[in-house]
C-alpha cells in the first residue's frame, strides 16, 4: 500500500529519532517513538480504489462515519432543497480526499479559523476549512475539507478551472477531521446518518 507524500517528513523524523534512541540503548524511549512512526505511516496510507463508473453517482469524498444528513442552510449557494452530508474522520480512517463527481473545479475558498472537535456542528462554520465546488452537466456539488481538534493542515492540489475525474485524489486533511458535502435538490440522497463510507467508493446519492 502506498503512503501519501505529505506523511513522509513525519514518518522519517519519528523513525529516525527512534533508531537513534535505540542506538543509544534507550529502548524504553525508542520503542514508543518507533511505534508512533509506524502508526503515522498507517495514518498516511493511500490505498488504490476501484471507482464506480456510473456518471449519475455522487461518491463520498472521504472515509469515515456519516454524522449529519440534513437540509443545508436556506442561503446555501446550491439553492433550495440542498442537502448537507457530514462525514467524521477519526485518526484511524484514510485521510485522502477525492472528488465526488467528475467535472470542473469552479470555486475554491479557503477560510482560516478555529480548531473545534470535528464532530461538533459548529466546526462546519468556525473551523479552518477549504470549500470546493465541482460542476458538470448543470449539476454542482460542494465539499468542504474541515480541520478538527488535532488537524492543523489542509492540503488541496487543484485550482479553479481544473478538470477532475470522479474519485480523483485531490488532497487530504492531516490528523483527524471532517468533510461536509452539499448536494442540490436534483440529487437523491441514499446515505443515512451512522453509515460508514469510503472515499471514491461509497455512494452518497444519485443524480436524477
Amino acid at each position: 500500500m502506498s503512503i501519501a507524500r505529505e506523511g513522509w517528513p513525519f514518518i522519517a523524523s519519528l523513525l529516525g529519532v527512534g533508531l537513534a534512541l535505540a542506538l543509544f540503548r534507550l529502548p524504553w524511549v525508542a520503542v514508543p517513538v518507533l511505534l508512533l512512526g509506524l502508526f503515522t505511516a498507517y495514518f498516511f496510507r493511500d490505498p488504490e480504489r476501484s471507482v464506480p463508473s456510473d456518471p449519475r453517482l455522487v461518491l463520498s469524498p472521504a472515509d469515515g462515519k456519516v454524522i449529519v444528513v440534513q437540509p443545508a442552510p436556506a442561503e446555501h449557494a446550491l439553492g433550495p432543497g440542498t442537502t448537507q452530508i457530514s462525514i467524521f474522520l477519526s485518526v484511524f480512517d484514510v485521510h485522502i480526499n477525492r472528488t465526488p463527481i467528475a467535472g470542473q473545479v469552479t470555486r475554491v475558498r479557503y477560510h482560516a479559523g478555529a480548531f473545534l472537535p470535528a464532530w461538533d456542528d459548529k466546526a462546519s462554520l468556525q473551523n479552518e476549512q477549504n470549500a470546493v465546488t465541482v460542476e458538470a452537466g448543470g449539476t454542482a456539488v460542494e465539499f468542504k475539507q474541515i480541520a478538527g481538534l488535532i488537524a492543523r493542515r489542509i492540503v488541496f492540489k487543484k485550482r479553479e478551472g481544473d478538470a477532475v475525474a470522479t474519485g480523483e485524489r485531490v488532497g487530504m486533511i492531516k490528523f483527524g477531521s471532517r468533510v461536509d458535502v452539499f448536494v442540490p435538490a436534483s440529487v437523491k440522497v441514499t446515505v443515512r446518518k451512522g453509515d460508514r463510507v469510503q472515499g471514491g467508493l461509497s455512494v452518497l446519492g444519485e443524480r436524477t
